[in-house]
């Protein structure tokens, strides 16, 4: 069994959306966009609940997280059971044991991309999308215990805080991980994607990841959105993409709000240029 997994791995609301937006444009390398609703062929999630109830022969309490923990390594034992060289695996997941559960095992793992957004502005998107304040999210964020709950359209994840997460994938590692921040793909997005591809082993081509970053640009995707919604926008949320910028957290958080981030995460914020 090869270890063939490459982690496209963030906190939610970071950037791991885009970057599966380009590595479904860049491997098609088609001369249209690949339709947004169609990405989610190009790599698969680590808490789809249908997968945990295929490895449990069904009626599976996918709420359970015991239950849920349990199976996750059946679940991933079937992800790499195709024996490909490569299988793109999103996850919001904290890399670090639950509850006894190794969440990112090595024996599965080829290697990682970790794209992180400075908390600020990750409070701003994270509050849309789950319906939230920022006082609230602000909190959520920065509690070591803080999970995804389950729902029609996930298992448990296990976040932690925002800090706890960068720390957990950027320490050192037994398999190669790319660091990204969201804001160096804004500023150079060749540079940027061009480490992914590097870290996954395709060759780039020049003509090919340029056409690959318009394909995934905002505009394109905003505009596809809006002919023709997204799987993956919330319930909470009028669009899953609302700027595409950073640094909105300027004019939209209070100085008593960023003092808290700052306060809180001070450490990787400082380690990571966000400070």
């Amino acid at each position: 069994m090869k270890k063939s997994i490459v982690w496209l791995a963030s906190y939610p609301k970071s950037g791991n959306t885009w970057t599966r937006i380009f590595l479904a444009n860049y491997l098609t390398n088609a001369k249209e966009p690949v339709p947004i609703n169609q990405v989610h062929k190009f790599g698969m999630g680590d808490s789809i609940p249908k997968t945990y109830q295929m490895v449990g022969g069904g009626n599976v309490d996918t709420m359970n997280i015991n239950v849920t923990l349990g199976l996750r390594d059946r679940v991933l034992r079937g992800i790499v059971a195709n024996n490909a060289d490569v299988n793109l695996v999103k996850t919001h997941n904290i890399n670090r044991p639950t509850l006894g559960v190794d969440l990112i095992p090595e024996q599965y793992t080829r290697s990682a991309i970790y794209i992180m957004r400075n908390p600020l502005d990750l409070v701003l998107s994270y509050a849309r999308h789950y319906g939230m304040g920022a006082d609230e999210t602000i909190e959520a964020i920065s509690r070591s215990d803080h999970v995804n709950n389950p729902d029609e359209t996930t298992v448990y994840q296990i976040l932690g805080s925002w800090s706890d997460h960068v720390q957990s994938w950027t320490a050192k590692s037994s398999f190669p991980i790319c660091v990204l921040r969201y804001e160096d793909m804004l500023s150079d997005p060749q540079e940027a994607f061009t480490k992914v591809l590097q870290n996954i082993g395709v060759p780039v081509e020049q003509e090919r990841l340029d056409r690959a970053i318009r394909h995934s640009s905002f505009k394109e995707v905003s505009k596809q959105e809006k002919q023709s919604g997204f799987a993956e926008r919330s319930r909470h949320s009028e669009t899953f993409f609302s700027s595409g910028t950073s640094d909105n957290w300027k004019s939209e958080l209070s100085e008593e709000q960023v003092a808290r981030v700052r306060r809180i995460h001070r450490k990787t914020m400082k380690q990571y240029g966000y400070f």
